[in-house]
């Protein structure tokens, strides 16, 4: 038997994620989290965290001796060579974390929840790329609630992910969440069951 299928979560902030991630572990699915391996990495006495600090400075570490990340945020949102350095640093740490993980996970399949799936150019990484998808007018409303931010700031958010346009475009399965949980948890389901036979079949694209 060839290696697993591998399927890519992503979808916009706000989209309804964690909720489908969540309903994949429920189902006895290993799920595999690009934002908790990119803490991971940069806990205390990771080799991680002292790359940060050799390129960023004392200022992003707490005093606990963990990374102070809204001092990092506020360094890199402003500066787009800061931003492109940090990224060459955590890329590549949390890719071979996620790759740890995968090869020790049990399962038919594996989700590899990637947040910046499209914008980091990680389509090489997974066997199918699902989409959790929802209005952008959903979208910010679901932002400001969440982040009590204005409409502006939400907007901002947005737009500094990849447009759903394009998202769509990369998505070979797409799972709309403009109805109630239950009815993702639903989707979900059924995708489950479709991942289990393209498994099975040793078909990750489903040809």
């Amino acid at each position: 038997m060839g290696r697993r299928l591998l399927i890519g979560l992503t979808g916009g902030i706000a989209s309804g994620k964690s909720t489908v991630a969540q309903r994949f572990m429920d189902l006895g699915v290993p799920v595999i989290d690009a934002d908790v391996a990119a803490r991971e990495v940069v806990a205390p006495g990771k080799p991680g965290l002292q790359q940060v600090i050799d390129r960023f400075g004392s200022r992003v570490v707490a005093e606990n001796g963990e990374l102070d990340r809204r001092a990092l945020r506020e360094i890199v949102f402003s500066d787009p060579d800061a931003r492109r350095d940090l990224e060459a640093i955590l890329h590549p740490l949390i890719r071979g974390e996620m790759d740890r993980s995968a090869a020790v996970a049990v399962g038919p399949y594996i989700v590899m929840a990637i947040p910046l799936l499209i914008e980091g150019g990680s389509r090489d990484r997974v066997d199918r790329i699902l989409v959790v998808d929802v209005d952008e007018a959903v979208q910010l409303q679901r932002v400001m609630a969440r982040d009590h931010c204005s409409a502006e700031q939400a907007q901002a958010i947005l737009a500094s992910q990849a447009p759903r346009s394009a998202r769509l475009a990369a998505a070979d399965d797409v799972l709309p969440n403009g109805g109630t949980v239950t009815e993702l948890r639903q989707a979900v389901d059924a995708l489950h069951q479709q991942y289990l036979r393209l498994a099975a079949a040793g078909h990750p694209d489903g040809d």
